[in-house]
């Protein structure tokens, strides 16, 4: 019997200015107003400054469950593919422990310079094939994919590969490369439906081509005209971003009815999370709820 879970990434809370990552609220407070809006459950993962038993005590006062959590790195780096697989471990330990089956992988690489001398950070959204890692970097960035993959599989969690903008792995292109290298059956899919129609492609076909090896999603809606503008206007990362790419679901140009029709064709299981990185609604409160408000048209 498959069963659909609705979270909701707290990134909606979170400015990132020059001094790095700011809360706009506690996160108790954060927990509280996503609950308030209807979800199932946030976002989780291992904290250094509380353990797993105190996590789960703070999600279940707000009567929320842990959703997948978040791992992104260099994976395309030799020298710390052990690195990368011991902190993989403890990710799929926390996922056990917290009752969740999945886990998003992702790329980094916002200050991966290019062949021609651009970061990805600012050829974000307008990525040309000489912007790719190197074949190398591909083969290195796919072996560790499958070791990560297979340390997390043995605590029963899905290591699932999300795409984004401004990483080294933005483009559909770049996204069919790696997974055509990696074995479906240690590495599964996590897709930000945002970020791949913001690189220029159409995240409904990707998710219909796809489903049978997708476990989770974040499910993310953005502006086309301002998309159209920034890529013809060679924006970077935080251009787009300070122009208004993202939406709330439902008021972008983004057709989340067909990519659920097509998960549930699949017979998809598992959590879809509902993110807009960066509202231009008055509060984050209103901004979630319009979004899961949104998905109720589909019975969820």
């Amino acid at each position: 019997m498959t069963k659909i879970l609705i979270g909701c990434g707290q990134i909606t809370w979170i400015r990132f200015g020059p001094n790095g990552a700011e809360w706009l609220a506690p996160e108790h407070e954060v927990l509280a107003q996503i609950a308030q809006a209807g979800y199932d459950g946030a976002p989780a993962g291992p904290d250094e400054q509380r353990s797993t038993s105190e996590t789960l005590v703070l999600f279940a006062q707000h009567n929320l469950i842990p959703a997948p959590g978040y791992y992104g790195t260099a994976f395309w780096v030799k020298e710390r593919q052990s690195e990368f697989v011991e902190r993989a471990k403890r990710h799929a330990e926390f996922a056990r422990i917290a009752g969740c089956d999945a886990l998003y992988v992702a790329p980094g690489g916002f200050d991966y310079v290019t062949r021609s001398g651009l970061t990805r950070r600012q050829t974000a959204g307008h990525v040309r094939p000489e912007d790719a890692l190197t074949d190398d970097e591909y083969q290195i960035f796919a072996e560790t994919l499958n070791l990560v993959g297979q340390a997390t599989l043995a605590e029963g969690v899905f290591s699932c590969f999300h795409n984004h903008v401004g990483t080294v792995i933005e483009t559909r292109a770049e996204t069919d490369r790696l997974l055509a290298m990696t074995d479906p059956n240690l590495l599964f899919l996590g897709p930000d439906t945002g970020h791949m129609q913001w690189a220029g492609d159409d995240a409904v076909a990707f998710c219909r081509d796809y489903a049978a090896r997708i476990k989770t999603v974040h499910l993310k809606d953005i502006n086309e005209q301002v998309r159209a503008q920034g890529a013809a206007a060679k924006w970077d990362y935080g251009t787009f971003t300070d122009h208004g790419i993202f939406a709330e679901l439902g008021e972008g140009c983004i057709d989340f009815g067909a990519i659920i029709a097509a998960l549930r064709a699949a017979n998809f299981s598992g959590w879809l999370i509902t993110e807009t990185d960066v509202t231009q609604k008055a509060t984050p409160l209103e901004s979630v709820t319009i979004s899961r408000d949104y998905l109720r048209q589909f019975g969820l």
